[in-house]
C-alpha cells in the first residue's frame, strides 16, 4: 500500500466540512432545526443497515484494505514523479558508465517496494520484455486490489438511499398505526423522512464522492507505476539520460 503524503488534501477537507454544514444550516434555514436530524431509529436502519449490507457483500481482506485506504481522502499518497525522474536520469548515467551491476548499491536507498523489485530485476540482468511483463502484472494486481477496496464505498453509496426509503416506510407504518391521535401525525411523518435524509445525504455527500476520489488516487498511483516501468526498461536497454528524460516527461502531472 502506498505511503500517505505529509500534505493534506485541502479540497477534500473543505468538501467534507461543507457537506456537514449544508445539512445542518439547511435544516435550520428550512425551519426544521438541527434536532430534526437526530434520530436513533434512522441511524440504526440506515447506517447500521448499510454497514451490514456491505459486510455481507465484501470479503474480509478487501474490507480491511478499504478501511486503510480511507485516509487517502484527506491525505493522499505522495506524488513522487519528479523524484523518480531525477533518480532514473542518475541511474541511467551510472548504468552506462559502470554497467547494470553498478546500480546494485542504489537498492539500499529505495523504499518503494514496487520500484525496488523492478530495480532488482534490472540489476539481475533480466531481459527488458521480461521485466516489463513481470512489473505490469504486479501493477495490474495492485490496481485491481485498490479498485475493489474503493468499490466498498461505492457499494455503501448504493445501499444507503434504499435503506433510507425502508426507514421512511417503516416510519409511515408507525404513523398509520396512530391515525386516531392527530397530535402524533406531524411528528411521526417528520421522523419517517429523517431516514430518507440519512440515506440520500450519506450516499451523495460522503460515500459516492469518497469512492470517486479514491479512484482518482488509484489512477494517479497506476500512472506513477507505469512511469517506473518505462524508466526501468529504458535503463535496461541502455538508453542515454537525455533520451530517457524526454521519454519520461510525458508522465509528469
Amino acid at each position: 500500500m502506498a505511503k500517505p503524503s505529509s500534505k493534506f488534501d485541502v479540497l477534500s477537507i473543505a468538501g467534507l466540512m461543507l457537506a456537514v454544514a449544508s445539512l445542518l444550516v439547511g435544516a435550520v434555514l428550512k425551519g426544521a432545526g438541527i434536532t430534526a436530524l437526530l434520530s436513533g431509529a434512522a441511524f440504526t436502519i440506515v447506517v447500521l443497515g448499510t454497514i451490514a449490507a456491505i459486510c455481507v457483500q465484501t470479503p474480509w481482506l478487501v474490507m480491511m484494505h478499504a478501511l486503510q485506504m480511507a485516509r487517502w481522502i484527506i491525505q493522499p499518497p505522495q506524488n513522487r514523479q519528479q523524484e523518480h525522474l531525477r533518480r532514473f536520469i542518475e541511474w541511467s548515467a551510472i548504468a552506462r558508465k559502470q554497467g547494470l551491476l553498478g546500480l546494485e548499491a542504489m537498492l539500499r536507498s529505495v523504499n518503494d517496494p514496487f520500484l525496488r523489485k523492478g530495480l532488482q530485476l534490472v540489476v539481475d540482468g533480466g531481459e527488458p520484455e521480461d521485466i516489463r511483463n513481470i512489473m505490469e502484472v504486479e501493477m495490474d494486481f495492485r490496481e485491481h486490489a485498490d479498485l475493489r477496496a474503493a468499490r466498498v464505498y461505492e457499494g455503501m453509496g448504493v445501499y444507503a438511499p434504499t435503506l433510507g426509503i425502508i426507514g421512511a416506510v417503516l416510519g409511515l407504518i408507525a404513523v398509520m398505526q396512530n391515525l386516531a391521535d392527530p397530535s402524533k401525525l406531524g411528528k411521526g411523518i417528520a421522523a419517517a423522512f429523517t431516514a430518507t435524509i440519512y440515506g440520500i445525504g450519506l450516499a451523495n455527500l460522503f460515500f459516492l464522492p469518497m469512492a470517486n476520489k479514491l479512484k482518482q488516487v488509484i489512477q494517479s498511483e497506476s500512472k506513477q507505476r507505469a512511469m517506473i516501468i518505462e524508466g526501468l526498461i529504458a535503463i535496461a536497454q541502455g538508453e542515454n539520460p537525455r533520451t530517457l528524460e524526454t521519454r519520461l516527461r510525458g508522465y509528469l502531472e
